[in-house]
């Protein structure tokens, strides 16, 4: 939590250095403004000031025909060279030439001249050290005003801005929730903000209530339909029973009647799966035997031990399998269709590892679709063409039966090419019933 409150890609902070930042603009601008206003003011007072006593000595001067204290008396050739020159440059005897005089850092002379007489100048300067001084001292005064401003702004902004990042990351959780099939996950809109972050929220909701009510939708057909088959599908298999078992046709419709039931009793399966009713059933279970007995059923199995023998459509090897609480029966049925699955779409040998409480599945096919890979196996899609062609119901009904034990199961491709599924049963399931399933 402390690592995402000093994220500084965090919309808190990113909100809070743009008000920083807009905050220095605006400082800044005025800091300009007021120190070019407080300069020409101070320069337009010390123009003044110089002019009345350049004015006070020539009246002196001209009155007693001496020097004035405060003034000078200088030739043309005794000038700084930039005041000779604007002197040179006066039209009218009533003007006068001014020159600033600026040695950084702390010499700052403002000069006023008038000629008196033959190459004889009057001059008197004014100290602007203090104007200066001012001037920086208002400069020094505004950064620090600014710099406090900030220390307020900034986590005031922040605190704002906490309020609309909280809203956004609960609908980005409950998106993500969404997305991880907790349909009943919703934003809510709290408080009486109407702001396009509760558009979001509403949009949100109603688009999860919609896919919601689609897929229940789906289920109950789903369910329905494979219960409204089932009556007449009984009766086939009966019919299926008494046709000649050396007729080539009834030998067709036998396999295809049987086909069709065992389409049927996966789509039971899978919305007894979609209801949440399954309960796990737990007992101590070694695990090594129940696999071997699953890879059995689910095809020609031959046996490796732990020296690594092979042969055979399966293969099965046993490194120091545990004894595990779980349902077996379930357990059983997701090796078993991993099997098949293999079997099915991927490519010979089939290898069944058993590793403590993990179980891997391997063929050596064109591997998982990447559609599977990234979003799971999907009902009646078996992604790839590559893989063959099938309804998509043994892994849809293996992932249901991994998510009632509370086991993980992964779905992998090998990096030498194959398809991998993986189930760990390192956790006991989350929920037990030692009642019929």
């Amino acid at each position: 939590m402390a690592t995402r409150l000093f994220d500084p890609r965090s919309l808190r902070w990113k909100v809070a250095a743009l008000v920083a930042l807009a905050c220095c603009a605006v400082a800044a601008v005025i800091g300009v403004l007021v120190h070019r206003a407080a300069d020409r003011s101070s320069e337009r007072a010390g123009r003044e000031l110089a002019a009345a006593q350049l004015a006070a000595a020539e009246k002196e001067y001209s009155l007693t025909g001496n020097r004035p204290a405060f003034a000078d008396l200088r030739t043309a050739a005794d000038l700084p060279a930039p005041l000779a020159k604007s002197v040179a440059d006066l039209r009218t005897p009533e003007a006068y030439a001014l020159w600033y005089d600026v040695k950084a850092p702390n010499w700052y002379w403002l000069w006023a001249a008038a000629p008196v007489g033959d190459d004889q100048v009057i001059v008197v300067r004014t100290d602007m050290s203090a104007q200066v001084r001012s001037l920086q001292l208002l400069d020094r005064s505004m950064v620090k005003a600014a710099l406090a401003a900030l220390l307020v702004v900034v986590p005031v902004a922040a605190l704002v801005a906490e309020r609309t990042n909280r809203r956004l990351s609960r609908g980005s959780r409950t998106a993500r929730r969404i997305a991880d099939g907790d349909l009943d996950a919703r934003i809510g809109t709290r408080g009486r903000a109407r702001d396009e972050i509760t558009e979001i929220s509403v949009a949100v909701d109603a688009m999860a209530g919609a896919l919601q009510a689609r897929l229940a939708a789906e289920k109950r057909f789903t369910a329905d339909v494979a219960h409204e088959l089932r009556t007449p599908l009984m009766g086939l298999v009966t019919a299926a029973g008494l046709l000649p078992e050396d007729d080539e046709a009834a030998g067709l419709v036998r396999t295809q009647v049987l086909t069709l039931r065992v389409l049927v009793e996966d789509l039971l399966e899978v919305s007894r799966l979609d209801a949440g009713a399954e309960r796990a059933r737990v007992d101590e279970v070694p695990l090594g035997e129940l696999v071997a007995h699953a890879a059995a059923q689910a095809g020609q199995t031959e046996q490796a031990e732990q020296t690594g023998q092979t042969g055979g459509g399966t293969r099965l090897r046993l490194e120091a399998p545990a004894v595990v609480p779980t349902d077996p029966r379930r357990v059983e049925r997701i090796v078993t269709n991993l099997v098949a699955n293999a079997h099915r779409h991927g490519a010979p040998p089939v290898e069944v590892t058993v590793t403590g409480a993990r179980i891997t599945v391997r063929d050596h096919g064109p591997g998982f679709p990447d559609d599977l890979l990234a979003d799971g196996p999907q009902r009646f899609r078996t992604g790839a063409a590559e893989r063959g062609r099938g309804h998509g119901l043994g892994l849809t009904i293996a992932v249901g039966h991994a998510a009632v034990l509370g086991a993980a199961l992964t779905f992998t491709n090998a990096p030498d090419g194959g398809a991998v599924a993986t189930l760990d049963l390192a956790r006991p399931p989350a929920t037990t019933d030692h009642g019929d399933t």
